[in-house]
């Protein structure tokens, strides 16, 4: 179906309207620039049995909020993990959503507003819930690449990285629309957009998530070791596996 462009329209608040993704909503219109758009203009929406919301690569994406239940309470300080993904911790041995959110949205709380941290909860978990990617990383891989800064730069390597999670061409936060663009942030880094994979999609090819933080970051592996920047930043799994167990350091 299409629609036509009204004074003051967004294509955050068209996709929400028609109960589509952002993501689903542009590639279905390559080539429309959100900030030219005309009132009168005709674009296309995507059928939502053509464009779902994003199915797990990891046994979720069924609705449930993947690592909610579980883990340890955390604590303890920064390990200095090396070598293959098999040498760090697993995942039974996570601290847990609850005491992660604790510790992380403290955080979160230099840069971001009370109301804002409170968009970030509910779209992390339901990002988590439509993608299958296991909460707990989606909120350590946000604080890794953003502090949880709503408003944190958008950075330029040859790819463009915005956003809370530095995603592969996504969006970054809108002001005007601060709950939908924070959705958007969070899926564009949990479940990739048109331009680059995100967490899903690295978890599914590498079998396991230390492996898909190396590949978010750098592009590339060293499956013998994660500490190989391949051009990127050397401790990033490092950091990602000492946050998910709950530890703490100065400045992190």
């Amino acid at each position: 179906m299409s629609y036509t462009i009204k004074q003051g329209d967004t294509l955050f608040e068209i996709a929400k309207a028609h109960g589509i993704s952002l993501q689903a909503l542009e590639k279905a219109n390559p080539g429309l620039n959100p900030k030219t758009l005309q009132v009168g203009q005709k674009i296309k929406i995507p059928g939502r049995g053509g464009s779902p919301p994003p199915k797990g690569g990891n046994g979720g994406g069924d609705g449930k909020i993947v690592g909610a239940h579980g883990g340890t309470n955390g604590g303890g300080g920064y390990v200095n993990y090396q070598g293959p993904a098999s040498t760090y911790p697993p995942r039974d041995r996570w601290a847990s959503y609850d005491a992660l959110w604790k510790q992380n949205s403290a955080l979160m709380k230099h840069n971001s507003s009370a109301e804002e941290i409170g968009f970030i909860k509910s779209a992390i978990e339901k990002v988590s819930a439509e993608s299958g990617v296991d909460v707990r990383c989606i909120l350590c891989i946000i604080v890794q690449e953003s502090g949880g800064n709503v408003r944190v730069g958008t950075t330029n390597n040859g790819v463009r990285n915005p956003g809370l999670m530095q995603s592969h061409n996504g969006v970054s936060f809108d002001p005007a629309h601060p709950k939908a663009s924070i959705l958007q942030m969070v899926r564009d880094g949990s479940s990739g957009t048109q331009h680059g994979d995100g967490l899903k999609q690295l978890y599914k090819r590498y079998g396991n998530y230390y492996e898909a933080f190396r590949g978010y970051n750098s592009g590339s592996v060293n499956k013998a070791n994660l500490n190989d920047p391949v051009g990127a930043t050397g401790d990033y799994v490092q950091k990602a596996a000492n946050r998910l167990m709950g530890h703490s350091w100065p400045n992190m």
